[in-house]
């Protein structure tokens, strides 16, 4: 059977691979930096309510297919509270279940085969992937890697032409980066969408887990972009709910009405037994969040002075960083193979994760490991790369 030509550029992530060559292994000594899973436990209210969840008949339900009251309302506070704009929750926002299945619902509802989505080099091949089957077309501006950390090109933004871009696809912190868009970066983009007349989907799923003392800046607060701007958020990250499969969409009603025309026809509902622990977790006061990312920075810290002779370039946020290998007269996949033989570390190489430099990269994720087993690591990449 001939398959579907949507298909025909969708690209391995590479991280079910290298998960699967560590597994192999049954070495408890191997450091698992391969993959976006954590350690830190969810909001233990959330954890609580899903229990009760289980037992409960309404949460083992399709209905609402666009999900319960509460945590639609709570969403929709979430994106209030970070953006300063106020959205009605009744038709400005959705559930989905998660924020993949959210994004790919908005790619759906906006786009038409051949439009390009404007994104970031590098960054998460699950987007990408989502672009090429909603018949979308990726264009990259680069993000610069510098000692001190990313930063968009904004001089590159600036000479890319507006006619064909249907939407911007933007996160920040982005992965696998960790880079972090400033307000110049942010005014760039938003006179980008402006002058295309085009929407900016904000994927917000680490949106707090900054460093350094950043804030959080919402592109929707910028001017004239409340009613351009769609908000994707996910429980995963933030709240570190993995496995609860939830997300949520919050936009311009219009819009919002045309995602919710998807969703029903492609997941039609979402994790019922996980919905209001998630509501419970964004209302809770004590989620977690500021906690989960001072150790987060602490693990950075700890691989920065670990590694520095390996360069790796700095995030200012999210749960991973990359080190350009290239020096080293290797690619990604390479240094990937001799840090698990070698060193016991499991790294995903970047390979189409944007353009053909990512595939020089390889993505260290510290969302899953202790401060305790990561001490230590500089010696493992020396036996392994010299």
């Amino acid at each position: 059977m001939r398959p579907s030509s949507r298909l025909q550029h969708i690209t391995k992530i590479g991280v079910e691979e290298m998960g699967d060559l560590a597994d192999s292994l049954s070495d408890p000594d191997v450091l698992r930096l391969e993959n976006l899973d954590t350690n830190i436990l969810p909001p233990e209210s959330a954890i609580t309510v899903t229990r009760k969840a289980i037992v409960d008949d309404d949460a083992n339900s399709y209905l609402p297919f666009f999900g319960l009251d509460s945590l639609r309302k709570a969403a929709t506070g979430l994106v209030e509270r970070q953006s300063g704009m106020k959205y009605d929750w009744k038709t400005e926002s959705l559930i989905c279940a998660g924020g993949l299945s959210g994004i790919l619902n908005v790619l759906l509802s906006s786009l038409e085969p051949g439009d390009e989505v404007l994104m970031t080099n590098p960054t998460y091949v699950g987007l990408i992937n989502r672009v090429r089957l909603a018949g979308g077309v990726p264009r990259y501006v680069p993000l610069l890697p510098t000692r001190e950390g990313w930063r968009l090109d904004r001089e590159e933004l600036a000479t890319i032409e507006h006619g064909p871009v249907r939407a911007l696809l933007m996160m920040s912190p982005s992965m696998p980066t960790g880079a972090v868009f400033d307000q110049q970066d942010w005014e760039a983009l938003a006179d980008f969408a402006r002058k295309a007349d085009c929407l900016l989907i904000n994927d917000s799923a680490m949106e707090r887990i900054l460093f350094d003392g950043l804030e959080v800046i919402h592109p929707a607060s910028l001017e004239g972009m409340r009613d351009r701007v769609v908000t994707v958020g996910s429980a995963s990250k933030e709240y570190r709910m993995i496995g609860w499969r939830v997300g949520w969409v919050v936009g311009p009603a219009e819009f919002v009405a045309d995602v919710a025309r998807v969703s029903i026809s492609n997941v039609v509902c979402q994790t019922g037994i996980a919905m209001e622990a998630v509501a419970t977790a964004i209302e809770d006061q004590e989620d977690g969040v500021l906690d989960s990312t001072r150790r987060l920075q602490a693990r950075r810290d700890l691989l920065l002075e670990e590694l520095s002779e390996f360069r790796p370039i700095p995030p200012h946020g999210g749960w991973s960083m990359l080190i350009d290998v290239s020096p080293l007269g290797i690619d990604g996949p390479t240094a990937s193979a001799l840090l698990l033989e070698k060193g016991k570390i499991a790294a995903t190489p970047m390979v189409n994760w944007g353009g053909e430099n990512c595939a020089n990269y390889i993505r260290l994720v510290f969302s899953n490991e202790s401060i305790e087993r990561l001490t230590g690591i500089g010696d493992r990449f020396r036996l392994a790369l010299g």
